[in-house]
């Protein structure tokens, strides 16, 4: 009797003092037929009523791209604190589109719209530019795979944009093609905003883009070739990225096989990231976790910590062989010591990295300043975009300048 009560005590304590995030409604659990299952949260259909930003980034991957690739694997992240900034707070979904042209390695590879910005993140590691070097592209392919292929919402509360970024125009000689006017006039129907961003300077690319933006409904802009993004190290990147890797070694995943096998396969995203990303580029990341929106990318789905802190599940009536491999065999008591030590980690770490965050927030910003600002960087040009659009949503940015 006494062991039970300091369980339950351990157990109150932990959802008492730990709700690290705003929680999610879930009704009751899931009546399953697979024992393994039982005590498994059911999804409310109220649960996703966060307004909702997706971006498509479609990037031209060939030869004379090399760049501004590296320009995208090193901004993407601070793109989507950029984004998260918005008040009310969205979710954000990320895709991309990389393309080339025929007769290359590949024509497209698309990664579909998710909050997963990890996976998405390690295909964009994996780009390298290549092919290419006979003028036009597939464009009108790769704009087409961007609004057809993608899983965009059908919600109303939606801000729903493609950024096009490369420098060669389409290839329109391919009868098979489907033309981009064609493709555009869906994603008008589709509510989709079309952004198209030049890098370089060929008159013809230009003209096309110009015309893509016009009949997208959204805007052209322009870069040098190499992205002109705000690239400055500060001296809090790698405090940064240290406690990123920190917080995510905190993460617990439970359910069936097949979740599991899902959230190994975003852990393991993570690691590559942490291994072979620069440290600059894991401060970004770190940051963009750090915000509201960063919740479902640092996270994932059923992550045990998390769920039994905010009381989406009671710990004592999962299914052992639904939790992580190393606490199946363990006693209903030493379970609960594991979250709860694992949640106040995770709570001290997550406090820390908020701090440090600000802190080159700040370091950021006058940097850019005495630098004589960033007015015309891939970073500014974008935000201005997002902010215009994303009004129409009712969304509002109150900072003068994206994050960086």
């Amino acid at each position: 009797m006494k062991t039970k009560l300091i369980a339950l005590a351990i157990f109150t304590a932990t959802v008492a003092t730990v709700a690290l995030y705003p929680a999610q409604r879930v009704v009751g659990a899931i009546p399953s037929p697979d024992p393994a299952l039982a005590g498994l949260p059911i999804a409310d259909p109220l649960r996703n009523e966060r307004p909702v930003i997706e971006a498509v980034f479609v990037l031209d991957t060939t030869g004379s791209m090399s760049g501004l690739i590296q320009a995208a694997k090193e901004k993407i992240w601070s793109i989507a604190t950029t984004m998260a900034a918005a008040q009310p707070a969205p979710e954000i979904r990320m895709g991309l589109v990389a393309y080339r042209d025929r007769g290359d390695a590949y024509v497209t590879q698309v990664v579909d719209l998710s909050a997963d910005l990890d996976s998405m993140y390690a295909t964009l590691m994996e780009l390298k530019a290549g092919g290419g070097g006979d003028g036009p592209e597939s464009v009108n392919e790769a704009l087409h795979d961007a609004v057809t292929r993608m899983s965009w919402s059908q919600k109303d509360r939606v801000y729903k944009v493609v950024f096009l970024v490369g420098d060669a125009p389409p290839h329109m000689d391919y009868p098979d093609d489907v033309k981009y006017p064609q493709t555009l006039a869906v994603a008008r129907e589709k509510g989709i905003v079309v952004n198209a961003v030049q890098c370089g300077g060929l008159a013809e690319t230009t003209r096309q883009w110009e015309r893509i933006a016009g009949l997208g409904q959204g805007v052209y802009l322009r870069v040098g070739q190499e992205g002109s993004a705000v690239a400055v190290a500060t001296p809090f990147d790698r405090t940064l990225a240290e406690l990123s890797a920190k917080l995510d070694a905190t993460r617990l995943y439970y359910g069936s096989d097949d979740v599991k096998r899902r959230q190994a396969a975003k852990q393991e995203a993570a690691e590559k990231l942490h291994a072979a990303a620069s440290v600059a580029s894991r401060a970004r990341r770190a940051t963009f976790n750090a915000s509201p929106a960063g919740k479902a990318n640092l996270l994932g789905e059923n992550e045990l910590v998390e769920d039994v802190a905010a009381g989406r599940v009671d710990l004592s009536t999962v299914n052992p062989a639904a939790l992580p491999a190393p606490l199946q065999a363990m006693a209903p008591a030493e379970r609960m010591a594991v979250v709860q030590e694992q949640a106040e980690r995770r709570k001290a770490l997550t406090g820390e990295l908020a701090a440090v965050a600000k802190q080159r927030a700040e370091f950021l910003e006058r940097k850019v300043s005495e630098s004589g600002g960033a007015r015309g960087s891939l970073d500014e040009q974008i935000y201005g975009a997002v902010r215009e659009q994303a009004a129409a949503k009712g969304f509002r940015y109150e900072a003068d300048a994206p994050a960086y």
